[in-house]
């Protein structure tokens, strides 16, 4: 019987995926870099297959974050997420593991505006539309 990916593996393959997609880097590239194949790159993305050590600092360098960047808000061992993400880090939900395309494409496209002002009135717009379209509660009033 096949046993399941562990749930640290899990998130640091989905972090190697996330941040490999935000930097425009394809799997069959990363896996050039370091020298194992393009399915290899997927079975770790999955958590299929272990990183090691060596290898996720390999990851981490041609990526360009620190190794811990992987770890932020892994699982523990009790079910809690770990606290050493960034302060200003969004908590991790259960849809994080199911980042489409778009989702990547909206963040590069909003990371290459400089404006810091017209960053935040874009955020507030999408928080808007967000709540505007978010299905009503059974309690609320209509």
């Amino acid at each position: 019987m096949k046993k399941a990916p562990d749930p640290v593996d899990r998130h640091v393959g989905h972090r190697v995926r996330v941040r490999r997609l935000l930097v425009g880097v394809s799997q069959e590239k990363l896996g050039d870099a370091l020298g194992v194949t393009f399915q290899q790159i997927q079975k770790y993305e999955k958590g299929a297959n272990r990183i090691s050590a060596s290898r996720l600092r390999q990851i981490a360098d041609m990526l360009g974050v620190p190794v811990s960047f992987f770890y932020e808000g892994a699982p523990r061992q009790d079910g809690t997420r770990s606290d050493d993400a960034p302060e200003n880090a969004v908590e991790a939900g259960p849809h994080d593991v199911f980042w489409t395309s778009q989702d990547l494409q909206l963040v590069r496209a909003f990371q290459r505006i400089g404006d810091n002002q017209l960053r935040r009135r874009i955020i507030s717009l999408v928080e808007a539309i967000g709540t505007s379209s978010a299905p009503a509660s059974p309690d609320a009033p209509e």
